[in-house]
């Protein structure tokens, strides 16, 4: 075998190769899109679609929450039905998934730990026209994290406070959605 040869073999099989590349921790690849749903109508025994109030999420009432998330950008999508007419809601996506009590769908989610405001969160604050119809969509000029996804979308009885010490609050846990990853 010529010796040519041998040394082209020898570098196709990484014998000449040099050291390996450093493996990068990669969270989200640069190429891939990730895509939560949920829908469905308000009860109050299935933790998907769960309502914490009756009052403020009346019988019937249901929502359908899309996210998507690539690209360089997030961008998020509710639409609501049988809510309350005419009345103002706050809406976040949160870090766990809905429970039996309010308080288990966690904290807003955070792409930025520590960071309260809509750059950081994704607030979805809606008025509801007269038959109780709002939507609300928002766009994040970041990826979600494959390891860090949010768990939830929660509808809170009042819109976000803006600024100030207060900021991000927005009252009681009135319903919850949780979300799920597309095949």
């Amino acid at each position: 075998m010529p010796a040519s040869l041998l040394v082209l073999l020898t570098a196709l099989a990484g014998g000449c190769a040099g050291p390996p590349a450093p493996v990068q921790n990669v969270k989200t690849a640069p190429d891939e899109t990730i895509n939560l749903h949920s829908a469905g109508e308000f009860t109050e025994g299935d933790t998907a679609a769960i309502a914490h109030d009756r009052k403020l999420a009346p019988q019937g009432a249901q929502a359908s929450v899309t996210v998507e998330s690539g690209r360089g950008e997030t961008r998020t999508s509710l639409v609501v039905e049988g809510l309350l007419p005419d009345r103002r809601y706050g809406s976040h996506l949160h870090a766990k998934p809905c429970g039996k009590k309010p308080a288990d769908s966690g904290p807003h989610y955070q792409h930025h730990p520590g960071q309260i405001n809509p750059q950081s969160e994704v607030w979805l604050d809606f008025t509801t026209d007269g038959e109780g119809v709002g939507r609300s969509s928002a766009r994040q000029n970041w990826v979600l994290e494959r390891d860090k996804l949010p768990g939830s979308l929660v509808i809170h009885a009042k819109p976000t406070v803006t600024s100030g010490p207060q900021a991000g609050q927005a009252g009681d846990r009135v319903a919850c959605l949780t979300l799920k990853e597309d095949a």
